[in-house]
Formats: structure tokens, sequence, C-alpha cells
């Protein structure tokens, strides 16, 4: 089974965060880059599944250089190779030419399953797998919590707000999933030293068939028009219980609309 895992090397979470105040994009430089929470998920769920089924594991990345430090961590849990896009043609894409232009590369790679996590915590749009389903003309599995496999077919549990719901397809597919399907390993330092030798293929726009003139800032078809930084948290208020407090606290809640 060929099973493909897009990755995304995000700033940390921990570190101060920033758009870049000439073309208002993000400074990646600003704050160290880790890789995306969310797609560790889905780089177990895609290590499980090659345990429970065979086959092989490809994690698939479009950023800058910095970015292979994200790949040596997928391929010290355990990925198999590695397949990075860069080039300075594609900065500032936005969600659509971030899908058009992975398509392009998983035409090449090929697929049968694609497992993505369900959102990014930088942009945290959420929208790269029902597009990139769409533009590769195959079902979509969205918040998966649980994924099975039968031979062609898939099902997962689909989280929702009342438990979950069942949806199944036919292979090849999108799964997008959530932090609740599995516990990701961590790299083991025999992992770690085998990640040294696995496989990284650099592809640039024109090695993947991207025409640049569809990707990058000055193509997109969104734009940041105006940012400001958050301000300071304010102190919170101090309310004295003094046979009132329940009142008063409903009084705070109210004013603040949240009741």
């Amino acid at each position: 089974m060929n099973i493909v895992v897009c990755v995304k090397q995000v700033p940390d979470t921990e570190s101060p965060r920033k758009l870049k105040s000439d073309d208002k994009t993000l400074d990646r430089g600003a704050a160290d880059g880790v890789i995306n929470e969310l797609d560790e998920y889905a780089i177990e769920e895609a290590l499980s599944i090659k345990e429970a089924h065979g086959g092989e594991v490809t994690v698939l990345t479009m950023g800058p250089d910095k970015a292979l430090d994200s790949i040596r961590k997928a391929l010290a849990m355990g990925v198999d190779k590695a397949v990075h896009l860069v080039d300075d043609a594609l900065t500032g894409s936005d969600a659509l030419q971030t899908s058009y232009a992975i398509q392009q590369v998983l035409a090449k790679t090929g697929f049968d399953v694609v497992i993505l996590g369900s959102e990014s915590t930088d942009a945290r749009t959420g929208v790269l797998a029902a597009m990139l389903a769409e533009r590769l003309g195959v079902p979509q599995l969205s918040q998966a919590k649980k994924v099975e496999i039968d031979g062609s077919a898939i099902a997962i549990q689909r989280q929702t707000d009342y438990g979950y719901d069942r949806v199944e397809a036919a292979l090849p597919a999108v799964v997008s999933v959530v932090e609740k399907i599995n516990e990701p390993r961590y790299p083991s330092f025999k992992g770690i030293m085998a990640a040294k030798k696995k496989p990284v293929e650099v592809l640039s726009a024109a090695a993947a068939g991207i025409d640049t003139a569809k990707v990058g800032l000055a193509n997109a078809a969104t734009e940041v028009i105006e940012f400001a930084e958050a301000p300071p948290r304010e102190q919170g208020q101090i309310v004295k219980d003094e046979g009132d407090g329940g009142v008063k606290l409903a009084e705070f809640l109210a004013a603040k609309k949240f009741v």
C-alpha cells in the first residue's frame, strides 16, 4: 500500500509568531519551526496502517529549506522516505495554490491513501484535505478518529458533537485525522540514526510540473490587507464573595454576553 502523509512545518506555538511588515506573510525566522502537531497524528496513523497492511509510507512537505528538520523527525518516527517540494516561486502560496502544488507532486508519487492532520496550527483553515481530494478526484474522509482498511475499501469514524458517524469509501482516498485517533510515537535513537540514510527527494516547482504562474504570493486568490499585534492581556477582575458571589458572577457573564 502506497501511503503518503502531507506534513507542514509551522512556528512553534510556544514561540512568538509574527507577520512580515513588507508582504504580510509569516515571518518563519521569528520562531522555531516544528512539525504541525496534528500532522504527527497523521504520521502515526500511516505507520499503523503500514504495520497492519504492509506497504510504504512517504512524507510530503512543501516548505523552505529549514523544513528538512521536520522531514528528518518524520523519518525518525519510522517513515520510509520523503519528498520535499521547495522553490522560491511557491513562497506566499495560499491554500488553493498549495493544494494545486501538492496535487502535482502526488501525480508523480502515486498513492492509495493520503493522510493529513485536520488543520495546521498557523493558518488554521482546515480546508486543504477537501481541496486536495477535489483536485485529485477521490473521496475525502474528514475528521477521522478511527481508520479501518479492508482490501480496497476504507471506513472511518468521523468525529461529531454527538459521537461519530461511520463514513465509507473506496480507495484511493484522502483522509484527515483528529488528535483523538492515536498517540504519536517518539523517535527512538535507532530511528534517529536510521533517518540519516533514508531517501529525501527534493523537487523544484519545474521538476514537479507546477506552473509558477499559478502559485506564489503575487498569484494568490487571498490577501492579507491589514494586521496588528494582539493587545496585551488585561488584568482579570476579582469578585469578592460576600454572600452575593453568585449574583456578581452572573452579572459579569451577562455583561460579557456569555449568558
